[in-house]
């Protein structure tokens, strides 16, 4: 690995991304480390972890504000795709990887940095989604991962910090690894890393447990344009406030949490903890709204390329050309996907209980019982006929 003189480094204000401060200093003769914290939603205080970061050693701590762009540029094409990995996880933390490394790499040509670093270890995803993000996007820089490579505990991570200044936290650690933002929370490690054991109702914040949910149903409307979630109970929403709004709303009636065993790209399986309320209602909706509006050979063809995209997003190539191709094949099946979807949240549910669009294929005429049918039954028997004939002759063949 070729050494850096500049360097953006992607900053949390925990641990290990302070420690990185005077590691690459020190160890790897990095002359100048810049910081940069994304605002992706997660709640927290960004000017102390901006100050925390010079104090660590950095020439610039940035932070920016990236959730409009994490909205319209990421999940939005999650739901349109109805991303859910492994057909459960919609993928909130893999989602925002790839946006964190392009404003990496947008710091890094403003600052005239010659490589990026982060603070990966290297058990991870993220570790795989930064890297080839990065040199998808600039195949020049260099990459840096100090705590994939140094190899210290984290009491020994804690007291190399404090030998520069770094005070170690205040708190006993939580037991926990989480990770949160705008589209959900990730929790691991601790008591979670057994997988019979029941997830303490500690590490939830973002639903309510079923047991302190309201006793009466809550109705919603979701509005959709090309795919994508435009109101709320008739109401325009911006994209973060719409988010924002159906988290606490969903999250109010439980609904939300995964428990999953999940494959992850480095070959291990994980159990792993998420809530993710608002992504988890939009895309069922929006999968019901396309049952409207979509013919039935697209709808069924979409259900594969839906699975492809989902495991491309969670195994880092956001900016690769098969993602690119998919993401041509996806909008094009979204122009037709506009409408109403109504959805009853209660004890942990949410369940679709109404439709409609103006580009509904459903055809009331046609699939009436009653006096109204226009279907010509008649036309039924040549259609079984031509369509069972394969079957019929293969019958013949094999009996005789």
């Amino acid at each position: 690995m070729g050494r850096a003189k500049k360097v953006v480094l992607a900053y949390s204000g925990g641990v290990d991304t302070s420690v990185c401060i005077p590691y690459l200093k020190q160890e790897w003769g990095v002359e100048e480390v810049i910081t940069l914290a994304a605002d992706l939603g997660q709640g927290d205080e960004l000017e102390p972890i901006r100050e925390k970061a010079l104090k660590s050693g950095a020439s610039e701590s940035l932070v920016v504000d990236v959730k409009d762009r994490f909205v319209e540029d990421y999940a939005f094409g999650a739901i349109q795709a109805n991303a859910l990995y492994e057909n459960r996880y919609p993928l909130g933390t893999a989602l925002a990887r790839p946006l964190i490394a392009k404003i990496l790499v947008e710091a890094a040509q403003k600052y005239g940095a010659d490589a990026i670093a982060h603070g990966c270890t290297g058990k991870g995803n993220d570790q795989v989604r930064f890297d080839v993000s990065i040199a998808a996007l600039n195949p020049n820089l260099k990459i840096l991962a100090p705590a994939r490579e140094w190899g210290m505990s984290r009491e020994e991570t804690i007291a190399y910090g404090e030998k520069f200044g770094i005070p170690s936290p205040v708190k006993k650690s939580s037991p926990y690894s989480i990770d949160k933002n705008l589209l959900g929370r990730s929790i691991e490690a601790g008591v979670l890393e057994d997988p019979s054991a029941e997830p303490p109702e500690e590490i939830y914040e973002m639903t309510k447990a079923i047991a302190n949910t309201p006793n009466e149903p809550e109705y919603i409307e979701i509005g959709f344009n090309r795919g994508i979630p435009t109101t709320l109970n008739g109401t325009s929403k911006k994209p973060v406030e719409l988010i924002e709004q159906l988290n606490q709303m969903a999250g109010n009636h439980g609904i939300g949490r995964l428990d999953m065993i999940e494959n992850r790209l480095v070959g291990i399986k994980s159990r792993e903890i998420y809530e993710s309320p608002a992504m988890l209602v939009l895309i069922q909706a929006h999968r019901d709204l396309e049952s409207l509006t979509l013919t039935a050979d697209v709808t069924h063809y979409k259900r594969g390329i839906e699975e492809t995209y989902s495991q491309i997003v969670y195994n880092g190539l956001w900016y690769s050309p098969l993602k690119a191709a998919l993401d041509a094949f996806i909008k094009k099946t979204q122009e037709q996907v506009l409408g109403t979807v109504r959805v009853k949240f209660f004890k942990g549910n949410a369940t679709i209980v109404g439709r409609r669009s103006d580009n509904s294929l459903y055809s009331p005429d046609l699939a009436t019982y009653g006096a109204e049918d226009q279907f010509d039954h008649k036309a039924a028997e040549g259609f079984i006929y031509v369509w069972g004939l394969p079957t019929r002759i293969w019958s013949q063949q094999t009996r005789s």
